[in-house]
């Protein structure tokens, strides 16, 4: 028999992967530097990061079968070759002063490499861990979350000293390594494996199956369960991904935080946000996914009812700080609530699927907040409207508890029936 794979070295393996990837939330460092370089316009370089995340949504979603199909090495070796040629290839459209180069090379090239590379390891994790999904998933994700943190000093200091194509260059290389070799490591498990650290194998194999429903990704798009994570996704994406594009200048405009005050802010959202993903999901492991949900929701609500009138710095980056742990314990507790409601048989696919809503998040939500702010001159309007999308997003959360109560208690009637008749 083969050896047993370590499943901490799987999730090592996909943090490889995410931490590699998520280094597309550094774009803004190369946003100057290029602007500077080649007389580009501010929104002619930010176009080439709403492309990438467009990208990674729409891969996502047409490569999740793929995955599922073929597996995480492949669909991995796949993802480092894309992500890493798309930053060999913006070296070289940088190199040669074409804007639209870049939009091909890290837009569409790499944003299929960073979608293909985002469920890749997911699916595998969910099975590794089927007594701790929240943590498992987590772990990765938060991976995507701190990247940034790690790369952009990196970026900025190889950009100063080897300029902006070399630093290309150099990433495309040292990324493609980590993603390759990650790659390597993964694979589901054994059909049938059960991690030793449960009870007993037949109390294993009812955890490991009581799943409400074991679904293809294609029946799962046909279920009220499926849009309703859907729109929970799009609506804490839209609130977070917009409140991220606009908190510097939204804290010195509302709290009266100076101009470096809001940037040192800007960057410990980015700690809130990796910590949130782990932190949520782990804790999803215990009071159940549904309830994290309407927690996010409830605690969002809040926070963006106080934000408008909230003069106080302090108390204004706290509330910053709790949304930007909802945004990516969001993100981090979505593949664990897809095992959970749809099973582990396509859970790659249907999870490509959801993360559509991520791409329509990522063009929705900076437009419409800034659209409202030059519209009224104000971002009370806008955070008093995400938090009516909240309110929203909260009745979701709560017709789908319903809807999984109701699925729960038709099963346990089937199956008092069939005992009965036995």
């Amino acid at each position: 028999m083969a050896k047993q794979k370590n499943r901490w070295l799987i999730a090592a393996a996909a943090v490889g992967i995410h931490i590699s990837i998520g280094s597309v939330y550094s774009w803004s460092v190369f946003t100057n530097p290029l602007i500077k370089e080649h007389n580009w316009g501010l929104r002619e370089v930010s176009l080439t990061f709403s492309i990438a995340i467009l990208f990674l949504g729409l891969s996502a979603a047409f490569m999740g079968h793929f995955v599922e199909k073929h597996g995480p090495r492949k669909s991995g070796m796949i993802s480092s070759v894309c992500f890493g040629i798309g930053l060999l290839g913006a070296g070289l459209a940088e190199s040669i002063g074409s804007i639209y180069l870049l939009y091909f090379f890290y837009g569409v090239l790499g944003g299929i490499g960073l979608g293909i590379g985002y469920i890749t390891p997911v699916s595998s994790l969910v099975k590794w861990f089927p007594d701790r999904r929240g943590l498992a998933t987590g772990l990765a994700i938060m991976g995507f979350g701190f990247a940034s943190m790690i790369a952009s000093p990196i970026i900025a200091s190889l950009i100063k000293s080897v300029g902006i194509d070399m630093t290309f260059y150099l990433l495309g290389a040292v990324y493609f390594v980590i993603m390759f070799l990650s790659s390597l490591y993964l694979a589901p498990p054994p059909k049938g494996w059960l991690p030793d650290g449960m009870a007993d194998k037949r109390e294993n194999k009812e955890q490991a199956t009581e799943d409400l429903s074991q679904l293809t990704a294609n029946e799962a798009i046909k279920t009220i369960r499926f849009w309703a994570l859907w729109a929970m996704l799009f609506i804490n994406v839209t609130c977070g991904i917009a409140i991220i594009s606009v908190a510097s200048p939204m804290a010195q405009d509302i709290a009266g935080l100076s101009a470096a005050a809001a940037a040192t802010m800007v960057g410990i959202m980015g700690v809130f946000n990796g910590f949130g993903r782990i932190g949520w999901a782990s804790v999803s492991d215990y009071i159940g996914r549904p309830n994290v949900y309407t927690t996010f929701f409830v605690i969002q609500t809040i926070a963006f009812m106080l934000l408008p009138n909230v003069t106080n710095a302090f108390v204004f980056q706290l509330l910053i700080f709790l949304i930007l742990t909802c945004y990516g314990g969001g993100f981090a507790s979505i593949p664990a609530y897809i095992g959970d409601l749809f099973g582990t048989k396509q859970l790659g696919a249907i999870h490509g699927y959801i993360l559509t809503a991520w791409a329509a998040a990522g063009l929705v939500g900076p437009i419409v907040v800034s659209w409202i702010r030059e519209a009224t001159n104000s971002y009370s309007i806008t955070l008093y409207i995400f938090a009516g999308a909240f309110v929203a997003a909260l009745a979701i959360s709560i017709l789908i508890r319903v809807n999984i109560r109701k699925i729960r208690e038709s099963k346990q009637q089937t199956g008092n029936t069939l005992t009965t008749q036995a």
